[in-house]
């Protein structure tokens, strides 16, 4: 993606990602072009997540069988989720997981089938979040689920970084407000993956309806069971009806169409904002630099 970037929006980019007139110039990389980057990249996230799979069951003493089917895990034309941060209970890591019969649609229809890939650590004393890391595990073992949907043990930055390169959707499902910012989604953005999450953190000012998907309308319950059923549901709405839909259509050329609009404008509207660049030119002009004139 850096490659490409380069190639159309010259090297202003990187040095001046707040620049938002930069980020305007998404619009003249050809489709071809832009979804042959996509799908190099996701299949590059295929390859590793298959290897770090191959790595697990080896160290645990598995069957030279078992370690050769790892080749038949995920599909690298698929539709990928990811969702790989630090496991708390109020980021609500298996909320996709509440109904198990439209999971299990989501990743088993054959004509546009959905693949998930996990990652992510707890704290050590946080026991309500080593719980989801094992749900997540155990259904991830069941022979149902087993070639669609993973988990990638010891978390760490290289592992982040191929995630978020290579995913097509990135989740994030927080109970609202609980969700200071979430950076993660932030750095999907830049490589063309795109966000569906709860009205949270950084996408409560983020999605402009046209950039990502929302998860709910904002909405916020005294009932956290309640408030799991309703948010579940809309993300399993989202998914079977607009995220999937603006994958697979394909026009004559094979090219996705409005998913390559959506992800031009996920990267026209969001990245000039959320950077680094941009955050501390804001604390230098807004708090330093006033606390120095106050000061002198």
């Amino acid at each position: 993606m850096m490659r490409l970037l380069n190639r159309y929006l010259g090297p202003r980019w990187i040095d001046n990602p707040a620049d938002n007139t930069i980020w305007k110039n998404i619009d003249s990389i050809p489709d071809s072009e832009l979804w042959r980057c996509r799908e190099r990249l996701r299949e590059r996230l295929v390859s590793f997540a298959r290897g770090k799979l191959r790595e697990q069951l080896q160290s645990r003493g598995a069957s030279p069988k078992e370690v050769e089917m790892v080749d038949s895990v995920l599909d690298p034309d698929a539709l990928t989720i990811g969702f790989a941060r630090r496991f708390a209970s109020y980021k609500r890591g298996t909320l996709i997981m509440r109904n198990m019969e439209r999971l299990g649609h989501l990743l088993h229809d054959r004509e546009r089938p959905v693949q998930i890939i996990f990652a992510g650590k707890a704290h050590p004393k946080d026991n309500m979040g080593k719980e989801l890391i094992r749900q997540i595990i155990h259904l991830s073992n069941e022979e149902r689920f087993r070639w669609k949907f993973v988990f990638i043990e010891d978390y760490n930055i290289n592992i982040a970084r191929s995630l978020v390169q290579g995913v097509d959707v990135w989740l994030n499902t927080p109970i609202r407000p609980k969700e200071a910012s979430g950076t993660s989604g932030m750095k999907v953005v830049p490589n063309g993956g795109i966000n569906i999450s709860v009205l949270d953190g950084w996408w409560d000012e983020a999605y402009n309806t046209e950039n990502g998907w929302a998860i709910g309308n904002g909405e916020e319950y005294d009932d956290l069971a309640y408030q799991d059923e309703v948010e579940s549901f809309s993300l399993y709405n989202v998914l079977e009806k607009e995220v999937k839909a603006a994958f697979y259509n394909r026009g004559p050329d094979g090219m996705p169409r409005e998913w390559l609009t959506k992800m031009r404008e996920s990267m026209k509207s969001i990245t000039s904002f959320f950077n680094t660049n941009r955050m501390v030119k804001d604390y230098t002009d807004i708090f330093y630099k006033s606390a120095h004139r106050n000061y002198v």
